[in-house]
């Protein structure tokens, strides 16, 4: 998926009816009155922005403005860190970060990883499929779930939450190791 795409989508779910309204304002010189008026989400501004080569992963000052306009510097200090991070070039599945704690968790949580599994907000059905996929191999099923967590969380996937829910599940001696 484009980690761009991604950022946008993240944008637009944030904003609320009034800041959509202001920045459909803003764009009036750019963009047509009857494309604005259709317009009844930041997902379907942007695409429009897209579209007519106004915002791009590697052209998003006029995006920045934007935002900068309409008072959300928590999104544009977002952009600028997708912009400095180099995100656009950056591979989808980035798990070096995590590798250690997903290794310690898979040595140390053993049958309980379901029950730390739901307090990451996995659903059932998802821990079903991976153990189907990997019916006789435990260490195999926690792996994936933690990879699966990993790719629904994205960006927000933090050791600091498997250190919590670890805890919330009683396994403060795997935490412990987390940490370390």
């Amino acid at each position: 998926m484009d980690p761009f795409l991604s950022l946008l989508h993240s944008f637009s779910l944030s904003l609320s009816d009034n800041e959509l309204s202001s920045l459909k304002f803003l764009c009036r010189g750019k963009i047509g009155k009857r494309k604005l008026e259709s317009v009844r989400s930041g997902g379907e501004l942007f695409s429009i922005l897209l579209e007519q080569q106004l915002i791009a992963s590697d052209k998003v000052s006029f995006l920045e403005e934007l935002l900068e306009n309409i008072k959300r510097e928590d999104l544009v200090s977002q952009l600028k860190q997708f912009v400095e991070e180099g995100e656009v070039n950056a591979p989808d599945d980035q798990p070096d970060v995590h590798e250690k704690p997903i290794e310690v968790i898979c040595e140390n949580v053993g049958r309980e990883w379901k029950m730390l599994m739901r307090k990451l907000g996995i659903s059932e059905v998802k821990m079903d499929r991976i153990v189907a996929a990997n019916p006789f191999n435990l260490q195999e099923q926690v792996v994936q779930s933690l990879r699966e967590w990993q790719k629904w969380k994205g960006k927000d996937a933090k050791v600091t939450d498997l250190i919590k829910a670890l805890r919330g599940c009683n396994m403060n001696l795997v935490a412990d190791r987390v940490e370390q």
